[in-house]
């Protein structure tokens, strides 16, 4: 991210997060807040598209994920094989062979 992004987001969330002094607020301002939202969400969207690519991935090294209660392993004779990584909370049971 180069400085004059953040510079821009920076000046962006100042200038929405600024109170208003009167009650009243005019169309104009109205108008020209409403604006300043809409070019912070494209920017915003604009950056996340630019750099969801480097997110972490949910999928490790490309094994699919299996539901709690499916088959996640295999035994091939001494060995247990992989079949799917079990979801976040579950363990794949070396005897049952199931996500538990």
């Amino acid at each position: 991210m180069t400085s004059s992004e953040i510079l821009t987001i920076v000046v962006l969330f100042t200038v929405l997060c600024t109170g208003q002094t009167s009650q009243e607020l005019t169309d104009d301002t109205q108008l020209s807040q409403q604006q300043m939202e809409n070019e912070l969400a494209e920017a915003m969207t604009a950056l996340l598209g630019r750099y969801q690519p480097h997110l972490p991935s949910s999928e490790k090294r490309g094994i699919p994920q299996c539901a709690v209660g499916s088959r996640c392993a295999m035994r091939l004779g001494p060995r247990i094989g992989k079949l799917c990584e079990c979801v976040r909370g579950s363990n794949c049971n070396s005897f049952l062979l199931k996500c538990i």
